[in-house]
């Protein structure tokens, strides 16, 4: 077997409000029956000859695949989160929460408002850590498949029927409300270390320009909504200018080819924000010319590009 049974983590005779009888069903039935169905679809997988294979056959199986997957994960991950307790978050859980949603009543009223919506219906509520943003957050995980992409699960609550019909009927919230009280915190802080410990993804580095300062779009934007003193540059070379026909709104076209000649147009005065199309080689070698020359420029990550994409304002060019 690909995928061993992993044994329930929490104890389910001390829970407070949820029945043995009812985890009992949902590890043994529910969880085991997602296992049981992820080893068969991968035995299936590793039987089949992709190179003939039908691809509705291929597609079917995979996304299967991902749903059995994922309700394994998320189950191990539900019954890791359960302890008899007094439901209130560890200090170092109340402060993240604090920091990440404003206070710990405000993030309980979030997470237990999204799980109260699935209601009647399927999917799990997640408090997830996103290690770009370094920052927790809440989502919803409906039919097991949808999912922050690169964020780490630290709490799960099932809201899938099965999770509570057998204590509840169809009373879900009395057993959100159950749930809530028997969150084992202590292990869903040691969670929240180990995913704080992840790095996130690694950013652009052109280590022939680290010499040269960047600023990031949406910096510039605030710069230019606060009125700060700013001289704007738009280094796009001069075929890429004249296809597309926009230009950032505050910016001047300078020809990158010809620093020499206008750079005297510029004041030492105030700082300079240099940018090309994707904030690639064209804007940071600009920049370095006039910060060699005396001025205090930085090119401007992502160039007009990532501009465009946050919304910022263009005008008619040309």
């Amino acid at each position: 077997m690909r995928h061993p049974i992993t044994p329930i983590h929490c104890r389910p005779w001390t829970l407070n409000g949820l029945s043995l009888q009812l985890i009992e069903s949902h590890y043994e039935n529910n969880y085991g029956g997602a296992l049981r169905r992820l080893n068969a679809i991968q035995q299936d997988l590793e039987r089949l000859d992709f190179a003939s294979a039908p691809g509705h056959l291929v597609n079917g199986l995979k996304r299967e695949e991902l749903v059995a997957l994922n309700s394994t994960l998320l189950h191990e991950l539900y019954f890791a989160c359960l302890a008899f307790g007094d439901g209130r978050p560890t200090e170092a859980l109340a402060q993240a929460l604090a920091r990440d949603f404003g206070s710990v009543d405000r993030w309980r009223d979030e997470f237990v408002a999204m799980a109260g919506a699935l209601a009647g219906g399927s999917g799990w509520v997640l408090l997830t850590y996103v290690p770009r943003d370094h920052r927790l957050a809440n989502q919803v995980a409906a039919e097991h498949t949808q999912a922050i992409a690169g964020a780490i699960p630290v709490l799960a609550l099932d809201v899938y029927e099965h999770a509570y019909h057998i204590d509840f009927g169809a009373n879900a919230r009395a057993y959100i409300d159950a749930y809530m009280r028997n969150i084992d915190w202590k292990a869903v802080q040691v969670r929240y270390e180990d995913a704080c410990g992840v790095a996130p993804p690694r950013p652009l580095e052109q280590p022939e320009f680290g010499d040269i300062d960047a600023v990031s779009v949406e910096d510039v934007r605030a710069m230019m909504q606060r009125g700060d003193p700013v001289q704007i540059v738009d280094a796009r070379p001069r075929h890429y200018v004249s296809r597309t026909r926009d230009i950032m709104d505050g910016a001047t076209w300078r020809d990158p080819e010809r620093v020499q000649e206008w750079q005297g147009e510029l004041s030492k005065d105030q700082p300079v924000v240099v940018f090309c199309v994707y904030g690639f080689h064209v804007g940071c070698r600009t920049a370095r010319v006039l910060r060699d020359a005396g001025f205090d420029a930085k090119y401007m990550a992502g160039g007009h590009a990532a501009w465009r994409a946050i919304g910022g304002k263009t005008l008619a060019y040309g």
